[in-house]
């Protein structure tokens, strides 16, 4: 089924990520897996489905941020609401979510859809993505090739101490 923007614009944004009666609601365990803040994971939910109304209005493939990606991982896990209510009932389009099979010619492919993604939100946002969420397409897919989950409860993290004297230094350089 077809809907004006505006209609989408509506149906989106009456529908909730969060079942009400959910003792771990949709937003408190992406920010639980993902060990961000629940005000950080509600944004990325709404960017996640800003995300997918362009799936359904942009007229070319979308790639998502590695945050959104992350909502969109685990609303996929939530099946019956992601297929029944969220594609069916809001979007009124199946979106599947088909991942990089890997090597150059797909990297770049994904790369170029990103920057698509990014110009048609723009487009239909009339506002410039949050670089927070949606970093330019260079830093999103660089970042992209050395990620990995990891189980935090057995493994410690510990940021490489390079990095962490660039992060330092950005805090104290004067303003």
């Amino acid at each position: 089924m077809q809907w004006s923007w505006q209609q989408l614009l509506d149906r989106v944004n009456g529908f909730s990520l969060d079942e009400p009666s959910a003792a771990l609601p949709f937003s408190a365990r992406l920010a639980r897996e993902q060990g961000w803040t629940h005000a950080y994971a509600a944004r990325v939910g709404d960017e996640y489905k800003r995300f997918m109304m362009l799936a359904v209005a942009a007229g070319h493939p979308v790639t998502p941020s590695e945050e959104v990606d992350a909502a969109w991982h685990l609303h996929l896990l939530y099946t019956r609401n992601y297929w029944q209510v969220w594609c069916r009932d809001v979007l009124g389009k199946e979106i599947h979510h088909d991942p990089t099979q890997g090597g150059h010619k797909e990297g770049e492919k994904f790369h170029d859809w990103y920057e698509k993604t990014l110009q048609s939100y723009r487009q239909h946002f009339g506002e410039e993505p949050p670089s927070d969420i949606w970093p330019d397409g260079n830093k999103r897919f660089a970042a992209a090739a050395s990620q990995q989950w990891v189980e935090r409860t057995t493994h410690l993290i510990v940021p490489r101490p390079l990095y962490l004297m660039k992060k330092l230094f950005r805090l104290l350089r004067p303003i």
